[in-house]
């Protein structure tokens, strides 16, 4: 096969169907950049799930004055946590096999905490130590089962409350789920509408050149020689929109994450994904903008290119 009348005729039926081409790669690239997006997503909710289950405990959190004097008939009714109170608590809890670890959180370090983390708000202006909760962060061998700590602990003489802090990274990590359904969706929408442009491309370029392909099977030209140009025409617009969209997931890290809105140093409490990440998935964008419109053009050309 002449590699040179392949070249010239993909260079023709690039011109000839330019503004379908370049609706083909924005396509692509969209849908490409969206499926590689939704995998970023799906590697960071997994990232933050490790990070903040790993740091995630059960707090306890003891009746102090206020809490007494502001709640008739729950269970600080009966005044603030006694010391006898807080060592039998503390003691049951390290007795526990579902236990890892425990550890006290006093008044004055629950106030210099809130400090660090809320000290900038009007709010924080008004809090004063004796207004916080003491409390036990409990680290459990096996955090799913933080519901034998509350059904234990709740409602005990001393205990306002317990929270498991994983119910309220739960709800944000669902949040990140449904969005990442909702992108892939949105990517399926964008793919099928390139695979139909795609379909369409070649369906317009094989009718504009009948007579070329007409000649060539007359000659005795083989149906493969006839179809390479077709679909290199198809894999070289895909191999552009990925392209495209390996650019735009670079800028997303980049802009986004380490530079420019620079989320990683504003929202330090959150552990993004890194260039590792990104990287591992650039290859694969690459591959199925490839490989996805050229089987695309493959099978319509058994429809429309009768060889």
């Amino acid at each position: 096969m002449r590699a040179q009348f392949v070249m010239s005729e993909i260079g023709v039926g690039l011109r000839r169907n330019l503004t379908m081409t370049f609706a083909v790669i924005i396509s692509v690239s969209l849908s490409l950049a969206l499926f590689g997006g939704s995998l970023l997503m799906r590697d960071q909710v997994s990232k933050m799930k490790g990070y903040w289950y790993d740091k995630a405990n059960v707090s306890i959190y003891l009746c102090n004055k206020n809490d007494a004097e502001a709640t008739g008939g729950s269970a600080c009714s009966k005044g603030a946590v006694t010391p006898e109170q807080k060592t039998a608590l503390e003691a049951e809890l390290k007795g526990m096999d579902l236990v890892k670890g425990v550890t006290y959180e006093s008044a004055d370090e629950a106030f210099k905490h809130y400090q660090e983390q809320f000290g900038k708000t009007a709010l924080a202006a008004s809090i004063t130590p004796d207004q916080m909760q003491e409390s036990f962060r409990v680290k459990l061998k096996q955090p799913e089962k933080y519901k034998v700590i509350t059904t234990s602990f709740s409602g005990r003489d001393g205990v306002q409350s317990v929270e498991d802090q994983r119910s309220v990274t739960d709800n944000l990590f669902k949040l990140l789920g449904y969005l990442n359904w909702a992108a892939l969706g949105i990517m399926l929408i964008m793919l099928v509408v390139a695979l139909l442009l795609i379909v369409n491309t070649v369906r317009v370029s094989a009718f504009s050149r009948r007579r070329e392909t007409g000649i060539m099977r007359l000659v005795g030209a083989s149906s493969f020689y006839i179809q390479v140009p077709f679909i290199m025409e198809a894999a070289f617009a895909g191999l552009i929109g990925a392209l495209l969209a390996c650019g735009m997931l670079g800028a997303g890290q980049y802009f986004v994450i380490d530079h420019g809105a620079a989320l990683r140093e504003k929202m330090e409490l959150i552990n993004f994904i890194g260039w590792d990440s990104v990287l591992t998935k650039l290859p694969l964008v690459l591959v199925i903008g490839l490989l996805m419109p050229s089987l695309a053009a493959f099978i319509a050309l058994r429809k429309y290119l009768k060889v």
